[in-house]
């Protein structure tokens, strides 16, 4: 790299992606310049392995503007095995596998997309010789870090629907010893995965997990928490079904079905592939849980789910006039706090008078 450019990617505009990216895995700003200039000197070897899947999570990440998939396979990382974008096919694509894993021992991040077949030790999928289960294990083994990208890697996603007839199974499942790091969706948001390469590449670290080996600063909250509709659920304005007056108006959409309260996610707050409203909730479909192993593919599409522990999100404050009418009890403990809040505004605000006057006379006095 010199001064100015990356291959044909400005500094400026390498420098925004990294900062796009510690900024979704919760770093500092200043961590940018780490990222840039870790990636500078060597880019993170990634090798990146394909099983029971629609490819839905790579053509995701093909479909990236900031940066785009060129800037992204060519600047950012050095994408060294992937079935789907590598030219090599046959004995040529195991041959560059083989080198890949001998070259960066130690030192490359494992993708898996899709899950792992283990019903009639794993015959259900194999390349060139062999199973799922064996190039997993192989290549974890020499990995310095492991992440499993979409649900049916995560957790065995659609493969592992009942009645499961493969045993499909996600990459945790397989791969012991070391940490598995999931991020579920179907597809995967890619700037969660970019993120998490870059923060193992820049500093040697994984992003905090949760129990089920998401990273937090992806999978902390639920989308409920979040979603762009939760004004509507507040304010007890629902959708009843599909098409009516409340679907045309935005309204929230959890009568019919939608999963955004227990379903953790960052969809509503990271653009997927830099389109805004490119989600189920955002072209006015119901989420269906598809990070979550209990919901997706398993509960109906229209049944509701329990609301949880809800906390609003920073921009408003929660109303919620469907919790009852309000008793006189209630409004006179109000009146009273707010009585008091008033009493002490007006109190600091003579105070601060009274303070700012002693110094404007001080400031007269010679």
């Amino acid at each position: 790299m010199n001064g100015t450019e990356i291959s044909n990617f400005s500094r400026r505009d390498f420098l925004k992606v990294c900062s796009m990216a510690a900024a979704a895995v919760g770093l500092p700003a200043s961590a940018a310049e780490q990222m840039a200039e870790s990636v500078s000197k060597r880019k993170p070897s990634v090798i990146w392995l394909q099983f029971q899947e629609c490819t839905g999570c790579t053509e995701s990440l093909l479909r990236t503007g900031h940066p785009d998939a060129a800037q992204l396979i060519l600047d950012l990382i050095s994408l060294d095995y992937s079935e789907t974008l590598m030219a090599a096919a046959g004995h040529q694509a195991e041959a560059a596998l083989e080198q890949a894993m001998k070259d960066n021992a130690g030192k490359y991040v494992l993708v898996v997309e899709g899950a792992i077949p283990t019903k009639e030790d794993g015959r259900y999928c194999v390349i060139a010789g062999k199973t799922a289960i064996e190039m997993t294990k192989e290549a974890a083994a020499k990995a310095a870090a492991v992440v499993a990208i979409g649900s049916c890697a995560s957790w065995g996603g659609i493969p592992s629907a009942d009645p499961n007839p493969t045993g499909a199974v996600g990459v945790g499942e397989i791969v012991k010893g070391k940490p598995v790091v999931t991020i579920p969706g179907c597809p995967a948001n890619p700037y969660n995965l970019l993120g998490t390469v870059l923060q193992f590449a820049t500093f040697g670290t994984l992003p905090a997990l949760d129990e089920k080996g998401r990273p937090k600063f992806a999978y902390a909250r639920v989308i409920h928490d979040d979603c762009p509709r939760r004004p509507h659920f507040d304010n007890g304005r629902f959708a009843q079904r599909y098409g009516d007056e409340g679907s045309r108006q935005g309204w929230c959409l959890y009568k019919i079905g939608c999963k955004g309260p227990q379903t953790h996610a960052n969809c509503s707050l990271l653009s997927f592939v830099d389109t805004v409203g490119a989600w189920p909730i955002g072209i006015g479909a119901q989420c269906f849980g598809c990070t979550e192993k209990d919901l997706a593919f398993r509960v109906p599409l229209f049944q509701t789910v329990d609301v949880q522990g809800a906390t609003p999100p920073a921009m408003y404050t929660p109303v919620n006039p469907q919790a009852g009418s309000v008793s006189p009890l209630a409004t006179g403990v109000a009146g009273a706090v707010g009585g008091a809040l008033v009493g002490a505004g007006l109190a600091y605000g003579a105070k601060l008078a009274k303070a700012e006057g002693e110094t404007a006379g001080e400031e007269k006095k010679p």
